[in-house]
């Protein structure tokens, strides 16, 4: 399945500076626990659970998990990739304490960059808002996959539609992202997601939280 640019920058062209603004608000205050059901405590912990201190976030929102989250070190590596430069703004400011690495890559394209390898390798509700299925849009791991060093682990969360209990409000709120073409996950499931994390990595996890998806997996 073939994905224009114009699907790809969809995904990504509503974190402007005044969403980013209030995106902690309206998503991990407002949507998380009542909508999504998956308390934004929960990715915070998944975070703790996986972080090292050679770290690199992919779709790095504001840089929320990155500031709350514990690593393993005072000083950690942390770089962040993202398509959006708004986004890799925000969060790196927030998180200026790191002095954190920056580039702007489409994960759906193979990725070149000349510097040294992760441990770890962060996904945060980036894969619903990745166009096209499931079995498509994870060509984003084999991108990603380049990145790590053996043994590095790859972790995240997404929202699925399928095999997951959706309540009405999700249901809609999933509906009218997917219409803005701000989510594209209307064929996303877990075993879709299982199927595309077992493929490429080992020691694969995978919890159900609400309608979320927390997933790992080691290269």
């Amino acid at each position: 399945m073939s994905v224009s640019p114009e699907q790809v920058a969809a995904g990504h062209a509503v974190y402007t500076k005044r969403m980013l603004g209030i995106y902690d608000f309206l998503v991990l205050g407002l949507s998380n626990r009542p909508i999504w059901r998956c308390p934004t405590q929960r990715l915070v912990e998944h975070y703790n659970r996986h972080v090292t201190a050679n770290h690199l976030d992919v779709g790095v929102g504001t840089g929320y998990f990155l500031d709350r989250c514990r690593f393993p070190s005072n000083a950690p590596r942390v770089a962040l990739m993202d398509l959006n430069q708004n986004a890799l703004d925000f969060a790196s400011h927030r998180i200026a304490r790191y002095a954190p690495e920056t580039c702007i890559r489409n994960v759906l394209e193979p990725i070149s960059i000349d510097t040294v390898k992760f441990d770890s390798v962060g996904i945060n509700y980036l894969l619903h808002c990745l166009p096209g299925t499931i079995e498509s849009k994870s060509v984003a791991f084999d991108h990603l996959k380049t990145l790590m060093n053996p043994g590095a682990v790859i972790f995240g969360s997404t929202l699925l539609q399928g095999g997951v209990a959706r309540s009405w409000p999700a249901k809609r709120l999933m509906d009218f992202y997917n219409r803005k073409a701000i989510f594209s996950n209307e064929n996303d499931d877990v075993d879709g997601l299982k199927r595309a994390l077992g493929q490429r990595f080992r020691s694969v996890s995978i919890e159900i939280v609400g309608c979320a998806a927390l997933f790992s997996g080691r290269a």
